[in-house]
């Protein structure tokens, strides 16, 4: 199975990219707090943009978007330091998006636990 170039720079944006956020990033920005994932990456094909999907797990969901806020005000710094990383002629500019893939899958697993439950109940029932 040939590998187009674009996915493997996906999955090399990604994994560099979640290391600049759980390192240098964090060294700079303490307040920065949760544990922050990177889900996914989607580099154009031209090399100009790249979409970075981060999902951010925090106790509350105002520290979430803080911690949010924070990495898309960050994203020039996180672009610089990707470049050190890369070593590529062009890295693209970074857009931040909010991957909430993580959350929606234990609400529909807890509504589907919820469902069995109420299922077990009606069996015995009948």
């Amino acid at each position: 199975m040939k590998v187009s170039r674009t996915s493997r720079l996906d999955s090399e944006y990604r994994r560099a990219i979640s290391d600049i956020l759980n390192g240098s990033l964090k060294n700079r920005c303490p307040s920065l707090r949760g544990l922050i994932s990177v889900t996914g990456a989607s580099v154009a094909p031209d090399l100009k943009t790249a979409r970075i999907f981060v999902s951010v797990y925090a106790a509350d969901d105002s520290v979430r978007a803080e911690t949010f806020r924070l990495i898309r005000e960050n994203a020039g710094f996180i672009r610089h330091e990707l470049a050190q990383v890369m070593r590529m002629r062009t890295v693209p500019s970074l857009q931040f998006l909010e991957d909430n893939s993580m959350e929606y899958g234990a609400h529909m697993d807890a509504l589907f636990s919820k469902i069995h439950e109420d299922g077990d109940g009606e069996g015995e029932e009948r």
